[in-house]
């Protein structure tokens, strides 16, 4: 039998891969969530249809939304993540002995335990005794907070659906209260290249902007992604990391990656002039 599983970027253009089997498919009461086992990228989950991560490319999207903020303090100890039930995120931010206590805001318990029994590779830091995992709305959870985190994590879904609230003016007035004077807020920005996608990143970049006196965006090359070129927003109350990166003490770390390094670091920071232009259009 020839099984692919089909993606819809846009309404004129997918993305298919083939499958060997479905490992799981459950209805929670967020969403529904799929793993498949597909023959080129592994294992994949989906949630409501679309792609969150593949065991051969996950790596990228991962080390990028949590070396980067990493490198760019190491004074980092409190660290809240919203989303990332996967765990991917969790598992490289473990990586460093000097974080105290990693917050884990996470909606949907089904996405936890799913990965947990079927996604190993992204959820084996959930273990760690620094992180404690809150079932719970990131949007209600980080109302409650001031003061108190060094690094925010945003790591969602698209803007629909699950993940709307996450792309607030309201959410993002709440991340600047939760953290600390110094603190550093890191999202998963979309991409340009689609149209649907790029009026939601300007949104959320316009958003971001209007409470932080620092707010940049970087971007990866993630196959699986629409289009393949991923951003991130990068916004601080303090740091800038184009010239506030602590490559010396990131590096002496040894901490093996395969996508991220100190370079590449200030060289993502470089954007293209269509992502320029865009950030140029956005609107709240």
């Amino acid at each position: 039998m020839d099984i692919w599983y089909t993606e819809n970027h846009t309404d004129h253009v997918r993305m298919s891969m083939r499958v060997d089997k479905q490992l799981a498919s459950v209805q929670s009461d967020f969403q529904r969530i799929d793993i498949f086992e597909s023959v080129e990228f592994g294992r994949i989950m989906t949630l409501d249809g679309l792609l969150m991560l593949t065991e051969k490319d996950e790596y990228i999207y991962h080390e990028m939304i949590t070396h980067i903020p990493m490198a760019t303090n190491p004074n980092i100890r409190n660290i809240l993540v919203i989303g990332a039930g996967d765990g991917g995120t969790v598992r490289e931010l473990v990586r460093y002995p000097s974080i105290e206590h990693i917050d884990v805001a996470e909606i949907d318990e089904m996405v936890v335990e799913l990965s947990k029994k079927y996604l190993p590779f992204t959820a084996c830091g959930f273990d760690d005794p620094r992180v404690d995992v809150h079932i719970q709305d990131g949007l209600r959870f980080v109302r409650k907070v001031e003061n108190e985190y060094d690094l925010i994590i945003v790591d969602s879904t698209d803007p629909f659906g699950v993940g709307e609230g996450l792309f607030t003016k309201e959410f993002y007035g709440n991340c600047y209260k939760a953290l600390k004077a110094d603190g550093i807020l890191v999202n998963q920005h979309e991409s340009t290249f689609y149209t649907s996608y790029a009026n939601s990143m300007k949104r959320a970049h316009s958003r971001i902007k209007s409470f932080f006196p620092i707010a940049l965006v970087y971007q990866a090359h993630i196959p699986t992604y629409p289009s393949g070129h991923w951003l991130f927003g990068f916004a601080s109350k303090k740091y800038d990391p184009r010239t506030d990166l602590q490559a010396d003490w990131w590096n002496s770390l040894g901490i093996r990656t395969r996508y991220y390094n100190t370079i590449l670091h200030q060289g993502c920071f470089a954007i293209p002039n269509n992502v320029r232009d865009a950030l140029r259009e956005s609107e709240t």
